[in-house]
C-alpha cells in the first residue's frame, strides 16, 4: 500500500553540490522531501540520511540539539561520495509536532529530561514512524542503503517498514556544552550508539 507519493521535482543547487529536490506527498497531504545527488536509481548500499525535520537546529542552528550538525554533515559525507540521498521528513520533535516541541523545551528548561518532558505532554519518548521511507525510496528503486545515524531504533523501524540496511554508519557531530545532557539521555534512555 503506498502511503506517500512523487509530486514534483527540481534541481537545487547547495553548497555541497547540484543536488535535486524531489517533493512527496502523503495520502493526508503531508508533504516530505527527498536530496539526491548523483545516481541512487537501481543501486545497492546507497548513502542516506532519514532526517526528520527540526526546524530549531536545521535553521536557528540551535544549541540545544545536534540535528543541524547531523543534516550539513550528511550533505558534506554525501558530496564526498559523489551521490546519496536524504529523506527529510516533516515530524519535527520526534513527532509530537512544533508546539509541543516548544512546551517540551519548556520543561527542559525546567530542569526535565527531553523524555521525561514528552511523557509529561502525553507523548511517547518517541512519535516518528518511518513507513514512509519505503515509498520514497522505491521510486528511486533503491535496492538497499547505508543510513547516517547514530540510533539503532531507526535502522530497526526502516527494516520494519521493508527498507534494506546494509549497514549503519555513525554521525557524532554538534556536541557542546548546552546539549551535552540532552546526548547523553539520547544515549541513556533511547538506546542512540557511539
Amino acid at each position: 500500500m503506498t502511503r506517500c507519493k512523487f509530486a514534483a521535482k527540481s534541481k537545487l543547487p547547495i553548497e555541497f553540490g547540484d543536488f535535486e529536490i524531489c517533493a512527496f506527498e502523503e495520502d493526508s497531504g503531508k508533504e516530505h522531501i527527498a536530496l539526491v545527488l548523483g545516481k541512487i536509481e537501481n543501486q545497492e548500499n546507497v548513502l542516506c540520511r532519514v532526517h526528520s525535520e527540526c526546524l530549531t537546529g536545521d535553521t536557528f542552528f540551535s544549541k540545544k540539539c545536534d540535528c543541524g550538525h547531523q543534516l550539513r554533515r550528511s550533505m558534506e559525507l554525501i558530496s564526498e561520495k559523489g551521490s546519496g540521498i536524504i529523506l527529510y521528513l516533516r515530524q519535527e520533535g520526534r513527532g509530537i509536532g512544533l508546539v509541543n516541541k516548544i512546551k517540551a523545551y519548556s520543561l527542559q528548561d525546567e530542569g526535565y529530561d527531553t523524555v521525561e518532558a514528552n511523557e509529561m505532554l502525553g507523548f511517547n519518548a518517541d512519535e516518528r514512524s518511518y513507513e514512509i521511507c519505503s515509498d520514497m525510496l522505491s521510486h528511486f528503486s533503491i535496492k538497499s542503503v547505508n543510513v547516517l545515524t547514530n540510533n539503532p531504533n531507526k535502522v530497526k523501524g526502516l527494516e520494519e517498514s521493508n527498507v534494506s540496511v546494509s549497514k549503519r554508519i555513525p554521525l557524532h557531530v554538534g556536541k557542546n556544552e548546552v546539549n551535552s545532557a540532552y546526548l547523553k539521555t539520547k544515549k541513556d534512555k533511547l538506546g542512540h550508539l557511539d
